[in-house]
Parts: C-alpha cells; structure tokens; sequence
C-alpha cells in the first residue's frame, strides 16, 4: 500500500519521459527482467508497472507492490541493455528479498532499543552525560546495526538481480563494466563503513565473481534462443 502510494505521488510530481523510443527500449529491458520472477514470490509479469521519469539523475528503484522507476539519467549511463538490466534486475531483486520492509523493521527496534535505553540513562544520569551517551549510542546503533544491514541488503539485490538478467538472456559481466563506470564518475566515496552500500571495489569485485559463476547459464540460455534484443531500441545518447 505505502508503494503504491509513494509512486502515484512521484508520477504527479516528476515529469515522466514520453519519448516512445526511450519507453520501449526500457520496457523491452524490463519485461525480459520480470518474465524471469519465480511463481513463488507471487508476482506475475503483468503485475509490474515500470514509468521512465525524466530526469538527469543517475538512479532507479523499486517498490512494494510491483513499482519500477527508472530515471532518464540511467539510461543514458548504462551503455548497453545488458548494463541497464543489471540496474532493474537489481532494483527488482530488493522487492522480491522484501528489503524495504526488513529495513524499516530494523529501524523500529533501533528505535526502541534507544528509547528505552534512553528511560534507563535518565534516571542515573545529568542530562550533559545522558546526551552524551544517547549519541555515542545512536551512531552504535547506526554503524554497528543499520549500515551493515543495509550493505547486506545491497549485496544480495546484487546477487539475485545478477540471476535474473542472466536467466532472462543478459551478459552478467556487464554488471561490474557499469558499476566501474559508476565508480569514474564518483567525485569522492565515503569509507565502506559508513556507507550504505558496499564499496566500489567490493561491489566489483563481488559482481565479477558472481558472473563467473553465471556465464554458463547465460551462455545456456542463448543457446535456448531466449536473446531480448532491446538494443535495437535504444534511443540516441543526449550530447
């Protein structure tokens, strides 16, 4: 319900791009991504709805209740269908493993954990010191709970989006090729562990060795003759 929401929300207040070409092509990409989904997570291909928003922003994203956005910026990032499918495979993935859900699970019992930390302190405590200890808590609680499990999350999108593009017909080497790219275009990242997603070099790494793994079954797939060919779709590069 809260997805559903969010993105009606998002479609009135950002412009959404209209250009068929540009439409199709991402569509053709994300419909290959979905048509991969198994049974159980209880999605059907056509319970998805994808919107292109037209925006220079290098991002996407996916919500409960079968929502894909993905930001014209992105699709002019991503140099081929094979490293845009890497984006949606991700952003798909982290709906199916219910990570927002997970996340904001987490976030409650941080919550209630200071809170009632918080009713102890203050009955031993001056109220400089009790600050003092709520902080030193509350950056614990951030870098010690939350950012890890959001790294965690982001490494397993990673991995379970890999599988998909691969199934569905994509090269999962591509994925690392796009995040080097994404890493030259960083002006400046932040330590691993104050990050939310894992490093550059470790996101690389990790996606090299999970494609490895995976180019058999990508090759297979060829074989089969599954090949989406969304290429012929892509719209021209804006200067």
């Amino acid at each position: 319900m809260i997805g559903r929401q969010s993105f009606e929300e998002m479609k009135q207040q950002q412009p959404v791009e209209e250009d068929v070409q540009t439409n199709r092509y991402v569509e053709c990409i994300t419909d290959a991504i979905v048509a991969q989904v198994p049974p159980e997570y209880g999605y059907a291909p056509a319970d998805w709805e994808l919107v292109v928003f037209k925006n220079k922003e290098i991002n996407a994203f996916a919500l409960p209740g079968a929502k894909i956005g993905v930001y014209t910026g992105m699709v002019q990032l991503a140099q081929n269908e094979h490293q845009l499918a890497s984006v949606i495979g991700h952003e798909v993935a982290h709906v199916l493993a219910q990570h927002s859900n997970a996340r904001l699970s987490q976030q409650q019992l941080t919550q209630l954990g200071l809170t009632t930390t918080s009713l102890i302190l203050g009955d031993s405590l001056d109220s400089n010191t009790q600050q003092a200890a709520m902080t030193a808590l509350g950056l614990g609680a951030q870098y010690g709970i939350l950012l890890p499990y959001s790294r965690l999350h982001e490494s397993e999108a990673d991995r379970m989006g890999q599988e998909l593009m691969a199934y569905a017909g994509f090269d999962p080497r591509e994925a690392s090729t796009l995040w080097q790219t994404m890493a030259k275009q960083a002006r400046a990242t932040p330590p691993e562990l104050l990050s939310t997603h894992p490093a550059p070099s470790t996101r690389i790494r990790q996606l090299d060795t999970q494609a490895a793994s995976l180019t058999s079954t990508w090759q297979r797939v060829l074989a089969k003759g599954t090949r989406p060919n969304c290429d012929r779709l892509r719209p021209h590069q804006e200067k």
